[in-house]
């Protein structure tokens, strides 16, 4: 078959990219332009900076892909809302949404190719197969650890590609979601809910871990407000249909009761109950540490820091738990029996 016959027979698709113009952008753009197999008939760089920022979109286009590329404003409204700008720009059938930081394999296009033609009319997304390259020699650190989990992750749009009648669908991203978490499984969800399939594709796509400070652990601590919209609308069983991990968050909850309880006994004198609350609350926080450090490789630098974020990350996680409830209280229950219908994410 000549080059031309197979970007005919191949199906069409768009590449959809969040971005804040990180400099991994670049790596992730030349290994589209690198991926051997049909090129996409656009590519959608929402520029999810804020407005005031009037800089150009700093990124080098490589050649190849300069006449695909289309960069348009996000608003900073955050991934879900960027998203929807993307795939509303893009009239293709299918639209593979990629994160800005992962790196497309050599073989990227074929695959994506033979993923989409295999993808029967019920099927409405494919998902990517996401590898995560961890170091060889030595142990992962906490955040390595918890990079790594993408790779067995559910439905990510690190690399994810959906139909342009399933997002119509179900009305795209649910723009209540503010950061790169939930969202997507809120979406595979929805679409599940109104009769589509979801498969899981060849194509492979490395996602590096990136860069971070010792806090970030703390700061991922902000989904658990993401966590209780998810509740909300699919029910307390989401976990068991995303399948999602279900994290410590009753763990983080009792050990804050319990500094809580240490801290209003010394506060009113009440001996007993200070004492024993700061017992569980060592305990916990103690027991806590320590399965973060023995993973892990044990260097003074990672043993600090899982000590530090450790005490802090049952309070912040139920601080923003107890926030999302009530920022989320009004929030409508997906009907199941039904497919959703309306704009979910877009005006």
């Amino acid at each position: 078959m000549t080059e031309a016959a197979e970007r005919t027979a191949a199906p069409e698709y768009a590449v959809v990219i969040p971005t804040l113009g990180r400099p991994s952008l670049a790596v992730t753009l030349r290994a589209l332009a690198d991926a051997k197999g049909p090129a996409p008939r656009r590519i959608v760089l929402v520029d999810d900076r804020p407005l005031d920022d009037c800089t150009a979109l700093p990124v080098a286009v490589p050649d190849e892909l300069a006449p695909l590329v289309e960069i348009t404003p996000g608003c900073a409204a955050g991934p879900a809302a960027a998203r929807n700008i993307g795939w509303l720009a893009a009239p293709e059938p299918w639209t593979v949404f990629l994160d800005d930081d992962v790196v497309p394999g050599p073989t990227w296009a074929d695959d994506l190719a033979a993923d989409l033609a295999a993808a029967g009319p019920g099927v409405a997304g494919s998902q990517g197969r996401i590898v995560v390259p961890l170091p060889d020699d030595r142990r992962p650190t906490d955040w390595e650890r918890m990079t790594a989990g993408l790779a067995t992750a559910r439905w990510i749009t690190a690399d994810m590609a959906y139909r342009r009648a399933a997002l119509e669908a179900v009305g795209g991203f649910d723009e209540r979601f503010p950061r790169a978490f939930r969202e997507d499984a809120d979406l595979a969800l929805r679409i599940v809910a109104a009769g589509w399939g979801l498969s899981t594709g060849s194509r492979r796509t490395t996602h590096p871990v990136r860069p971070a400070d010792r806090w970030v652990s703390v700061r991922t601590q902000a989904g658990n407000a993401d966590d209780a919209l998810m509740a909300r609308v699919h029910g307390r069983d989401w976990w068991a249909r995303a399948g999602a991990p279900r994290g410590r968050l009753r763990r983080h909850l009792a050990i804050t009761a319990a500094g809580a309880a240490a801290v209003i006994g010394a506060a009113t004198g009440s001996r007993w109950p200070a004492a024993g609350g700061a017992a569980l609350w060592l305990a916990g926080t103690a027991e806590f540490a320590l399965a973060r450090v023995l993973p892990g490789p044990r260097t003074r630098a990672e043993i600090v820091t899982m000590a530090l974020t450790s005490a802090l990350i049952p309070p912040v996680a139920t601080a923003h738990r107890v926030a999302g409830l009530i920022r989320h209280r009004s929030a409508a229950r997906l009907d199941r029996t039904a497919a959703p219908s309306g704009a979910v994410g877009h005006a």
